[in-house]
């Protein structure tokens, strides 16, 4: 047990870690430039993370003044390009290029074809690809016509 009083202890303690950090002092120096530099750094990602945060909300906060456009000029769909009927087969003369659509393709092109149309591409595909999504979904969009 110790006989000094309390303030006598903790003014030795202060003067025992004055000195401790008086010896690594001189490490502390060398190490001192990358210290501010990266505070320095996380600093200025802060402010710009502030900002960004900043700029989002305003981008909510205007979206209500502006009007959207309907569809942007640059934008190209493959609905909008003109598909001419040429005959690929002997049977098919709805689309030059079907046999080689894609599933999402024809998908995007199902609602411009006649029930003409969809009848004929539709005896294509069981009679040359036999594509299981391709004959469900010509038939499927078949059906919905024939409902309407």
């Amino acid at each position: 047990m110790s006989s000094f009083p309390l303030p006598v202890r903790v003014a030795a303690g202060l003067a025992a870690t004055a000195v401790e950090q008086a010896r690594q002092l001189p490490a502390t120096l060398l190490g001192l430039p990358v210290t501010v530099a990266s505070q320095a750094l996380q600093a200025s990602m802060r402010i710009q993370q502030q900002i960004t945060e900043l700029a989002i909300k305003g981008d909510e906060a205007l979206a209500g003044l502006r009007t959207p456009e309907e569809q942007p000029a640059w934008a190209t769909f493959d609905e909008d390009e003109p598909t001419e009927p040429e005959v690929l087969s002997e049977d098919l003369t709805v689309l030059s290029d079907y046999d080689h659509l894609t599933l999402p393709q024809l998908r995007g092109r199902l609602r411009s074809f006649t029930e003409a149309e969809l009848a004929e591409l539709l005896a294509h595909e069981q009679q040359h690809g036999r594509r299981p999504e391709f004959l469900r979904m010509l038939q499927n969009r078949l059906d919905r016509l024939r409902h309407q």
